[in-house]
């Protein structure tokens, strides 16, 4: 059955955070009887959310901003989260009408996130936080530090950016690289491990990366018990979602120096003033930033072409992660 077949009458408007103007390839206004509305978030709407047909979230706004108008989106037919992660959207779909598609933005964070990744993942090894210090210091802090060389990296979450993550690990001539994800699969790299298998996978990385979605099966997936089969002097990357570690068992952890952190994301977040991660011992944090990037923009706006140009033609939509 096509979105057109099942469309209640009057629907359609499109809201969208970019102004349609901006996107190139979208459909023209009046395709299929589309009308394009700008809204990001502000407080009022751009027209009454029962004539909205196909909701695009307002990025990086927040599950408040996200969820505010779907209760009166009676007709709406798709909602595509900029996002891959669809966490700030789910709490609101209870109010929507059964067959509405959940979009996510899987191509979009890629490249971005994966760059973060390595980055956290080389700053952390080799000291430059610290050199950074140092330097505002006038501070000399020569010395050996750790190489990306011959670890092993264990990447928990191995979907679309796990596996750009890996993409870019591939020059660094890592010991090895080894995958996790929610089931077991085959790979041409190789084996993906299902989660049954982390515990005994923990204790042989020396860099565990997150890139996991959150759900509840993965809130405080990295708790005490996780952390502590983690091997001495290893580091954890989280470029999830900041719930998916235990913050106070991650405290614990790198107060006592056995372990070190490096996380894009964090519980609660945005970290506040006087929080002791700020401080804490071999952590470096990033304020969310791993896929607000200038390879955002072109890849989201080729998203909602794409995505648009199928919905006035009555096709599936891409991305589909789940059905109302």
């Amino acid at each position: 059955m096509t979105l057109e077949q099942t469309a209640p009458a009057g629907a359609t408007d499109v809201w969208l955070p970019i102004p349609a103007e901006e996107i190139d390839g979208l459909p023209a206004p009046g395709t299929a009887g589309l009308n394009y509305r700008f809204w990001d978030g502000e407080p009022d709407f751009p027209a009454d959310p029962a004539n909205c047909a196909f909701y695009v979230v307002p990025y990086m706004k927040g599950e408040a901003v996200a969820v505010r108008p779907l209760a009166g989106m009676t007709n709406v037919r798709a909602v595509q989260t900029l996002s891959a992660g669809i966490d700030h959207v789910t709490p609101g779909l209870g109010a929507l009408r059964p067959g509405v598609r959940l979009c996510n933005a899987r191509g979009v964070h890629e490249a971005s996130t994966a760059e973060l990744t390595l980055a956290l993942i080389l700053a952390s090894l080799r000291g430059v936080p610290g050199f950074v210090r140092g330097q505002d210091a006038e501070e000399w802090r020569a010395g050996f530090y750790p190489a990306l060389a011959d670890k092993s990296v264990l990447i928990v979450g191995y979907g679309s950016i796990g596996a750009a993550i890996e993409d870019r690990l591939a020059p660094f001539e890592c010991a090895r690289v080894v995958r996790v994800a929610r089931s077991a699969r085959a790979t041409e790299r190789g084996p993906v491990h299902p989660l049954t298998e982390l515990p005994a996978l923990l204790p042989e990385a020396d860099v565990v990366v997150l890139s996991v979605p959150l759900t509840p099966e993965s809130r405080h997936l990295a708790d005490a018990g996780f952390l502590a089969r983690m091997k001495d002097g290893a580091l954890l990357v989280n470029v999830a979602r900041g719930s998916v570690v235990d913050t106070a068992a991650l405290l614990k952890e790198v107060e006592s120096g056995r372990i070190t952190a490096a996380l894009d994301v964090t519980d609660p977040e945005p970290l506040p003033a006087g929080h002791p991660l700020w401080h804490a011992p071999g952590v470096l944090v990033t304020p969310h930033v791993g896929g607000s990037t200038s390879a955002f923009m072109p890849r989201a706006k080729r998203l909602l072409a794409a995505q648009l140009t199928r919905f006035a033609a009555g096709q599936e939509l891409a991305n589909v992660v789940l059905t109302t």
